[in-house]
């Protein structure tokens, strides 16, 4: 009897883990990049002043991540994934969450997936999975103008969900809005095919106090061979009186604060260019344009921005690859920045490892 027992739990444990197949990844990126910047450091009065930094991320935030995928049979897995961003040049934490993204969910091969958490938006998506500025590296972590224009890349308490269907790819999230900011509703469409990708995606986010935020994005790649092309268009149209915090003056999200009469924008417009090169199998050679445009509730808000970036990505192995990164950005209008100029250069040195 108890030899019969013994044999019934095994076959009961391997038919358990026969429909539960579990993994547990642990993924991560380590970069740090020497910057060089002018019209920018301490003394911010002064025009002539510039900046010497370790840079915790020239092309890639440094960051520490879980993926967990379980296999229950029937075409269906439980996901999850949790992911910290951190500093490289002191090892503090990035950003007041610690977990940049966490969130839980179920995918299934004929219905696709639903997730819950928090997690990458909308907008963030459509640009990343299709017209992204680099086709090594979506973004150059010192130097991406187009993430201000994505209402912080990722949203809390978010419901999303996601399906493909041949070349299509439809999202839809919705946040809760618990504690009155935060709520939002927005949907993407993509389509690929061949060597070309389209999309588009809108987001409605609203603020502490029911305010709101519009925001739209659309455009495309083609990708042969060596060569990626990419275009974009995107806008946010801001309520009045909306989150200040949010409704950034514009390029606030690279060159820092603009002169202090430069009022919040009622809606704000950028367009992108630009395209990507594989020399050899070791190299890669990109460059991007972003034109954007500002309209603020008073004149003093008014004005332009043209941004410019180069990077020469050089491959190591799979796994670590050096970097050079030059960017040049002239504001126009009525903007200036903090110390009155209105261009600023960066360079940038670095090295990369993912695990």
């Amino acid at each position: 009897m108890k030899k019969a027992t013994l044999v019934l739990g095994l076959l009961a444990s391997s038919v358990g883990a026969a429909y539960a197949q579990s993994s547990v990844t642990l993924y991560g990126i380590i970069d740090a990049g020497a910057r060089y910047t002018t019209n920018a450091g301490p003394n911010a009065a002064s025009k002539g002043s510039s900046l010497s930094t370790l840079a915790p991320g020239g092309m890639s935030q440094s960051r520490l991540g879980i993926n967990i995928t379980e296999d229950m049979g029937g075409g269906l897995k439980g996901i999850a994934n949790l992911e910290h961003r951190l500093l490289s040049d002191t090892g503090a934490v990035a950003a007041a969450d610690f977990w940049r993204q966490s969130w839980v969910g179920i995918q299934s091969s004929s219905f696709g997936r639903i997730t819950l958490g928090r997690q990458y938006n909308v907008l963030f998506d459509a640009v990343t999975a299709t017209y992204a500025s680099f086709k090594y590296s979506p973004y150059a972590e010192i130097y991406k103008p187009e993430i201000g224009f994505s209402l912080g890349a990722r949203n809390d308490n978010m419901v999303k969900y996601l399906i493909e269907v041949g070349g299509f790819r439809a999202e839809a999230q919705a946040s809760a809005g618990e504690g009155g900011a935060g709520k939002s509703m927005g949907g993407l469409l993509r389509y690929a095919v061949g060597e070309f990708a389209v999309a588009g995606a809108y987001l409605d986010l609203k603020d502490a106090a029911g305010k709101s935020v519009k925001a739209t994005t659309i455009g495309g790649a083609w990708t042969s061979g060596p060569w990626y092309l990419n275009a974009g268009w995107a806008r946010n149209k801001f309520e009045a009186g909306f989150s200040a915090v949010t409704n950034a003056t514009l390029a606030g999200s690279i060159v820092g604060a603009l002169n202090a009469a430069a009022a919040l924008g009622e809606h704000r417009d950028m367009w992108s260019v630009g395209g990507t090169y594989q020399l050899t199998p070791q190299l890669n050679l990109g460059a991007q344009y972003w034109n954007a445009k500002q309209t603020g509730y008073v004149a003093a808000g008014n004005g332009k921005g043209d941004f410019f970036a180069f990077v020469a990505d050089y491959a190591f192995s799979k796994r670590t690859d050096a970097y050079l990164e030059l960017d040049h950005t002239k504001i126009s209008g009525n903007l200036t920045l903090a110390n009155g100029a209105t261009k600023r250069d960066g360079y940038t040195v670095g090295l990369r490892h993912r695990f």
